[in-house]
């Protein structure tokens, strides 16, 4: 929890700090335009990939299987999609790793290690 604070206080500290930087390299216009874009841009790739997600996990509950790969994948995207409608360009950029399949692929595994190391010291358990 200490951690999620430390986050909450210094990520936009820095993104406001680059926010900074490059309106005065590039200008206060080109700026808002580049936050605008990339929050269009983001909305419309997490809408196209939610809905990929979304399909698969209806594919794979069809066919009775539990959707866990597919899971982590929304997790991913919905953690995406918020960073993207955060304006900043540190925040858009890990929002962009998260929306992307290949560069998803760490963060799930970072996901999976994190589950894993909390159920075996007992803080979540599995009712079967």
């Amino acid at each position: 929890m200490r951690y999620l604070a430390l986050l909450i206080i210094v990520i936009p500290a820095i993104d406001i700090g680059v926010l900074l930087l490059s309106g005065k390299t590039i200008g206060f216009l080109p700026t808002i335009a580049f936050i605008i874009l990339t929050g269009v841009v983001g909305a419309y790739l997490a809408k196209r990939e939610g809905l990929q997600t979304i399909k698969r996990v209806q594919e794979q509950l069809s066919y009775g299987q539990i959707p866990g790969e597919s899971l982590l994948d929304g997790i991913c995207i919905l953690i995406g999609a918020t960073l993207l409608l955060t304006p900043g360009f540190i925040t858009d950029l890990f929002g962009f790793l998260l929306l992307f399949p290949p560069t998803r692929k760490p963060f799930k595994f970072l996901m999976i290690k994190a589950l894993r190391k909390r159920i075996e010291k007992g803080n979540i358990k599995i009712i079967k």
